[in-house]
């Protein structure tokens, strides 16, 4: 087997300067994942006066606590239905990603009625089909939760 060593040194300044720009493009995507967050939680008090969980704690119930989660196209949707950067809301009014469920690793969707009632958007679509046929592909098992 052909070891390969490393050529990368973090001393240089071009490492500094791809690593900062890499940092940055880290916060943004952040920043854009917490804005579906914050539209979704915009109607936590209609899910209190109903005496249900909002979407995303719905999710964290389910999810085994300790656990990773790790989430999945959570820029579905941006810029497709609003062009405009600062409003457009990604996550294409879903919840996906792979978490462990009573032990075991499963593929979760849930639908984010937070935002636009849960409405199916194209993207969102494009993203629910896509991790359907991921978890077909890497014969994972689907659990469908309400």
């Amino acid at each position: 087997m052909t070891v390969f060593e490393s050529q990368l040194s973090s001393a240089t300044s071009m490492y500094k300067d791809n690593r900062q720009a890499m940092l940055e493009c880290v916060a943004e995507l952040r920043v854009l994942e917490s804005r579906a967050v914050a539209a979704s939680n915009r109607r936590r008090e209609t899910f209190r006066k109903r005496g249900q969980l909002t979407p995303h704690e719905r999710v964290q119930r389910l999810l085994d606590p300790g656990m990773p989660f790790l989430r999945l196209h959570t820029l579905a949707n941006y810029l497709l239905q609003d062009s405009d950067p600062d409003k457009s809301i990604p996550g294409g009014s879903v919840i996906l990603g792979i978490g462990f469920v009573s032990g075991t690793r499963c593929m979760i969707w849930a639908d984010d009625s937070g935002i636009s009632a849960g409405a199916l958007t194209p993207g969102g679509a494009t993203a629910a089909l896509n991790v359907q046929e991921m978890a077909l592909r890497l014969k994972s098992k689907v659990r469908v939760r309400t």
